[in-house]
């Protein structure tokens, strides 16, 4: 009963739904509808005419019952100049030649039809006075075909958008639409791609292609063959990077929200440029550096050509004296200012009394992105190359020393070993600046974004944040088990043993390696400022990332101090019992520890004060800081706990004999230490049977 029910319901809807549309569909009295068939054309204007005095200027179509407007449809009309058509979901073709010969027609319109998914080819066919075109939010998969439309009119407007199925705009494809100047509102499409010579034909004012989410591709060549446009508007898209043919011509370019176009081309392209509104400071930054010099080389070219002039002006002079009698040789200043108005209309772009026409771009260069290269002062690019350099090599020397040494591996050479690759990293952080800023210097504006936002930008403050932290840590556990050592000299059971110091850098590492990786993860950025460190504090949680890892700094400077207060007082006790091998490494240690940190302890302080949004010094300052404060423990610490003491030495001749030098000072060292272990092994046995 139920399904019987329903079988006799559904059938009813249907019909409801179609009487409905049909209801909604008012044939125009201009027009003749029968049998799914429209016809608006010079006889049934003819007819309307004679029944009614006035004329019909406009044909609206909305909730058309029909699927398919067949060939002329629309033909011959001569007082209608605007046809729409809208709400129709049943509307599925538009033939050939459905809009042909009318000849007054200035606006065709054809919007929210998204079941419209074929326009046929020459649709629109010989409408000369044709002056505004739009075909949005409908389901064509065709870019439609404008070949035939040969309008006359100036200022032509041409509308696509909305049509989320059309994946390309092919080559030539607005060739016989009109040789008048047009603009073209193409935005929020499907497009993909525009093809090679997609513009060829065309005198375009404005071209819009904002919105189109998925366009990537704007070939090389797509304004080759046409002219134009003046403006050009790419915003919210994805593409990567601009046409080099017809940017000449642009004076407005408009690429706001386009953060995949992180390069420019060459600028000397952009000769026509006035406004700019872009995505990112950067490269305002590189559009204002190119005027400067392209202003400051034609002010050169004028110097040399007006020094020339006059010199060529002189030796006139002089020939005339020669030849000559000198009654009226003499110049007076109306002819040099002659000469100077004819050198000026002889060369115009020479012209220096028009005012000076300043390209307008925004966004404005911010606090943390100035117009400058990443390494800003030229004493830094030497400093950081030489501090680079003894980190890397300083560090590997003492980790392939350590670890190749044929002495036992004691806990202290073992945390040795995780600060000098702590160290290492901070030194691959500098080489990494150091070379793109080398790369890039003059120019650094240009590749900012695609630096600052790419994989490299990223690795070099993964390693910087990783080696900074890995290292503040290891040199405090350094600091506690010489404290322990010292405190509990007597009780060998109590020592830190390998096996625990590995299980404490575990814990080291993996609070490393999560700071480091905080950043990639949305806490904070790298990619704010050219030096790659996390420097962005706009929210909460990014700025309580900062204000936790500069306090943990504190935090463990503080606890240093404390433990070597400790171990000074204990080893000026006379009671103290301690060995003297352990107070030496105690002093030496205290060196490195309290040269580490003094470095740190400026950085430290104006960091804090930038975390709470009271920076007391800008970026560019704050690079001398980050260049002479902040790596330089990277290159010091080999020497200070390594390549300075004998132990160092004793081991890197060792390692030295194998490839054939200082063998002899090789095999006094492996003497020693035979001896020195037999003794030993000898003083326990003894010790023993007592």
């Amino acid at each position: 009963m139920k399904l019987s029910l329903v079988c006799m319901i559904f059938p009813l809807l249907l019909s409801t739904r179609y009487s409905i549309s049909l209801f909604n569909f008012v044939c125009p009295e201009i027009c003749h509808c029968s049998d799914g068939i429209i016809r608006c054309n010079n006889e049934t204007e003819w007819l309307f005419s004679a029944s009614r005095k006035d004329k019909c200027r406009r044909i609206t179509l909305t909730h058309l019952s029909i699927k398919t407007i067949t060939s002329h449809s629309f033909e011959g009309l001569v007082n209608v100049l605007r046809i729409e058509i809208s709400q129709s979901v049943f509307l599925e073709r538009i033939e050939a030649l459905a809009f042909n010969n009318l000849h007054n027609l200035s606006e065709i319109s054809i919007q929210n039809t998204k079941s419209l998914v074929n326009i046929g080819r020459r649709a629109f066919s010989n409408l000369p006075k044709l002056r505004y075109l739009s075909i949005c939010n409908t389901g064509i998969t065709v870019f439609p075909d404008m070949s035939t439309i040969y309008s006359i009119e100036s200022h032509f407007i041409l509308e696509i958008c909305e049509n989320l199925h059309i994946e390309s705009i092919p080559s030539n494809a607005f060739v016989g639409m009109t040789k008048e100047h047009i603009t073209m509102n193409l935005y929020k499409n499907g497009f993909r791609e525009i093809q090679r010579c997609a513009f060829n034909g065309t005198k375009i004012d404005k071209l819009v292609l904002k919105g189109n989410s998925k366009l990537r591709i704007i070939h090389e060549e797509a304004f080759i063959g046409g002219i134009g446009p003046d403006v050009l508007d790419v915003s919210s898209t994805p593409i990567q990077k601009l046409p080099t043919s017809g940017l000449e011509s642009v004076q407005i370019l408009i690429a706001q929200s386009t953060y995949a176009l992180k390069s420019l081309p060459p600028l000397n392209l952009f000769s026509s440029l006035r406004k700019a509104h872009l995505t990112y400071p950067s490269h305002c930054c590189a559009f204002q550096n190119w005027k400067a010099k392209e202003h400051n080389s034609l002010f050169a070219s004028w110097a040399n050509l007006s020094s020339q002039h006059e010199e060529d002006r002189i030796m006139s002079q002089v020939s005339s004296l020669v030849t000559q009698i000198p009654a009226t040789a003499s110049v007076t200043s109306s002819e040099e200012d002659s000469e100077a108005l004819s050198l000026e209309f002889h060369y115009p772009e020479f012209d220096f009394s028009q005012p000076l026409k300043i390209l307008q771009c925004s966004p404005k260069p911010d606090a943390f992105n100035p117009c400058e290269d990443i390494i800003g002062y030229g004493f830094l690019r030497v400093l950081i190359w030489f501090i680079n350099i003894l980190a890397i090599v300083g560090n590997l020397i003492v980790l392939l020393v350590v670890m190749t040494s044929q002495y036992k591996l004691t806990v202290p050479r073992f945390l040795m070993c995780n600060l000098a690759f702590a160290n290492f990293c901070m030194g691959v952080h500098l080489l990494m600046i150091a070379t793109v800023d080398f790369k890039t210097r003059s120019q650094y504006s240009q590749y900012a974004i695609e630096w600052q936002t790419g994989a490299g930008c990223s690795a070099a403050g993964f390693f910087t944040i990783f080696g900074s932290e890995l290292s503040v840590y290891t040199l405090t556990v350094i600091t506690l088990e010489r404290w322990h050592t010292i405190t509990y000299a007597l009780q060998l059971e109590r020592r830190l043993c390998r096996r625990q110091a590995v299980l404490i850098m575990m814990g080291g590492w993996l609070f490393s390696l999560t700071m480091a990786l905080l950043p990639l993860l949305g806490v904070s950025s790298y990619m704010k400022v050219s030096i790659c460190l996390p420097m962005d504090i706009e929210i909460l949680p990014s700025q309580a990332y900062i204000v936790i890892i500069l306090l943990l700094n504190v935090i463990a400077f503080f606890i240093i101090c404390a433990c070597y207060i400790k171990i000074f007082l204990a080893v000026r006790n006379p009671k103290f019992t301690g060995k003297n091998r352990d107070t030496r490494i105690a002093k030496k240690m205290a060196v490195l520890i309290f040269t580490d940190f003094t470095c740190m302890a400026p950085i430290s302080f104006f960091a804090i004060s930038a975390a709470f949004k009271f920076p007391l010094i800008t970026v560019t300052n704050s690079k001398i800081l980050l260049v002479l404060f902040y790596p330089i423990n990277s290159c010091a610490n080999p020497f200070l706990y390594a390549i300075f003491t004998k132990a160092f030495r004793r081991d890197m001749c060792i390692l030295m004999s194998w490839f054939g030098c200082c063998k002899k000072k090789a095999n006094m060292y492996r003497m020693s230490f035979h001896y020195a272990d037999h003794h030993t092994g000898k003083h326990s046995s003894a010790s023993t049977a007592n």
